[in-house]
């Protein structure tokens, strides 16, 4: 198995960041690298994370490109930290910590996500992502609520995407039958994840019920995998979140998705039994009180 290398994560972060500054934009590598007297290869390479990051550089991109000052302090302070390997973060109530996700797995080739409770961010319907938030935390105003519920459903660009990564997910069979949510709520969110699964780019599994004790009952986690970097994993809990990089803990991940991935029903099966839920839930409405 191929060990570590490449740049560390932060760096992939302050990577995808100039590329989407200098494409927001609307101005090229080699526009960029006129007005700071560089080669094109130069910032091409950094903006693909084939170059090393140096403070002095970012921060005459991030100058020339007007990134705002809370853009700058944040990004020329990961390239400080850019050797540090595993990067863990607390957060608040609004989503630094999805935009951090959302910029690195543009660039990946696969995205590969376990979820026990929930479904998953990629699959979920607006209204399914309101009221889950909401739920999840009633202390939210309607704005913050707003903001959370647009950054959970920007990822999803990702999968409508002419060159979109392979997605596979899988989630625990209490993801179907868990009342999060209104059963007209849930009945579309069914039928939307049943939808998704029949996209070339898109795998979708059901752990059973029937499942004896897994490496899943640990905790929902992502894995990414890219055509030229190491793979990352990212695990979130309540007030933090981590991106993994040493080839110890991805070894422990992957495991845990190759159990999983082994477990959990044939796509076909999990297809049916997810259609199978959508239809009690029309059952139980047609002949409720």
């Amino acid at each position: 198995m191929a060990r570590r290398k490449g740049i560390s994560v932060r760096q992939r972060r302050v990577s995808a960041e100039l590329r989407s500054l200098r494409e927001a934009r609307k101005l090229s590598c080699k526009d960029v690298a006129r007005a700071l007297d560089c080669s094109e290869s130069k910032i091409s390479r950094m903006e693909t994370g084939e170059r090393g990051l140096y403070v002095d550089d970012v921060a005459a991109i991030l100058g020339f490109l007007r990134a705002p000052a809370t853009i700058r302090q944040e990004l020329l302070a990961l390239v400080r930290d850019g050797e540090e390997r595993n990067w863990h973060e607390l957060h608040g109530k609004l989503p630094t910590t999805w935009t951090n996700l959302i910029r690195i797995e543009r660039d990946a080739a696969a995205i590969l996500n376990y979820e026990p409770m929930f479904f998953p961010g990629l699959a979920q319907t607006p209204d399914y992502a309101r009221h889950l938030i909401h739920g999840t935390d009633p202390a939210l105003s309607e704005p913050e609520v707003d903001t959370l519920v647009s950054a959970r459903l920007s990822r999803q660009a990702i999968i409508g995407r002419r060159d979109a990564p392979q997605v596979h997910l899988i989630v625990d069979e209490t993801v179907l039958r868990r009342p999060v949510v209104t059963p007209e709520i849930m009945r579309a969110q069914l039928h939307h994840l049943l939808a998704l699964s029949e996209r070339r780019t898109i795998t979708v599994q059901v752990v059973p019920f029937t499942s004896a004790a897994h490496p899943g009952l640990r905790g929902p986690f992502v894995l990414l995998e890219f055509a030229s970097e190491p793979t990352l994993a990212h695990v979130e809990s309540r007030n933090s979140s981590s991106f993994l990089e040493e080839d110890e803990h991805i070894d422990s991940v992957r495991l845990a998705w190759r159990r999983l991935r082994t477990i959990a029903l044939s796509p076909e099966d999990s297809a049916r039994l997810i259609a199978s839920a959508a239809g009690e839930l029309t059952s139980d409405k047609e002949h409720g009180p």
